[in-house]
């Protein structure tokens, strides 16, 4: 197996077909075909399911892929180092939650970066995406939190993925709304207050489960919902319909501007904010660069690992 093969294989794992795929290397469709078939010879596994749709993962592939990226980023980061006559290129890929502060410190990560070239990578996603994204080490770092109801679930599919949740902060929960939300002058709110007003969550794709929910209290009925897929809108709607959404109470006016407002939810719970990576892989100087900076800037909002 070479690693040009390991380099076939990712492309067309990302690209879900053949023909895509060697249009995408400049590579013969029957070689790529010939490629993929001998990889799966070699591991003795089915690595792709095959259909007149395209070609999808097994779950011994799902397995294989994140071998496969480790393998490429090593031998690209080795080569970069000993064989590049110019100063290497940074890599890193960071998932995460919708967080303002994983952005900021994205930013000062990137300002700190001294190098001539980079190729960096925040994705703001779903929470089930985020935990492949880092068990196939699409990316090095995941953002996320667990809490008392969905401890268990996720802990477990961490253990099956290799993968290791840091903690970072426990925050008290609290909403967010516009400044000229009725709630937003008042001291505190509980989840009867907030029945008047559209529940603004983020949609979780085919795996909307109550578990991968990025707020609390998925659970509970709301008559009026909206679900979302970024911050921007989430932000927008806060603004036009009087929404709310509910979070760590962290906000960036830098990011977010001065129409967001933060008020505690009056509720038995707590969020614990965390990073995860894989427990088999040693993380970049780049990845490790970020999460200095991601403690940085909890940090200058108050709040470190014993913080509530």
């Amino acid at each position: 197996m070479t690693l040009q093969q390991l380099k076939y294989f990712i492309e067309v794992a990302a690209s879900g077909s053949i023909t895509r795929a060697a249009a995408a290397l400049y590579v013969a469709q029957p070689s790529l075909s010939k490629a993929m078939k001998e990889i799966e010879a070699k591991v003795g596994q089915e690595l792709f399911t095959r259909t007149a749709q395209g070609i999808s993962l097994t779950p011994d592939g799902v397995e294989f892929l994140g071998y496969a990226r480790q393998v490429v980023l090593q031998a690209d980061l080795l080569e970069q180092r000993y064989l590049s006559k110019k100063p290497a290129r940074r890599l890193c890929s960071i998932s995460t939650q919708h967080y303002a502060f994983a952005v900021n410190a994205f930013v000062n990560m990137v300002e700190r970066t001294e190098a001539d070239e980079y190729e960096l990578t925040l994705r703001e996603t779903r929470t089930h995406d985020i935990i492949e994204d880092v068990a196939t080490l699409r990316s090095e770092v995941g953002i996320l939190y667990r809490n008392e109801f969905n401890r268990k679930v996720l802990d477990k599919l961490f253990r099956a993925r290799g993968l290791v949740f840091h903690p970072l902060f426990t925050a008290r929960p609290h909403v967010f709304v516009s400044r000229t939300n009725p709630l937003a002058g008042r001291a505190s709110v509980t989840p009867a207050d907030l029945v008047a007003y559209p529940c603004l969550s983020f949609d979780q794709g085919e795996h909307n489960s109550f578990y991968f929910a990025e707020e609390i209290l998925s659970t509970q009925f709301s008559p009026k919902s909206i679900r979302v897929s970024d911050r921007a809108t989430i932000f927008n709607l806060m603004i036009g319909l009087n929404g709310y959404t509910i979070s760590t109470g962290i906000l960036s006016t830098d990011l977010n501007g001065e129409n967001i407002v933060s008020v505690p939810l009056d509720v038995d719970d707590s969020m614990e904010v965390g990073w995860i990576a894989h427990g088999s892989v040693q993380l970049t100087a780049q990845a490790r660069m970020y999460l200095d900076e991601l403690e940085r800037v909890i940090a200058s909002y108050g709040h470190g690992p014993k913080a509530t």
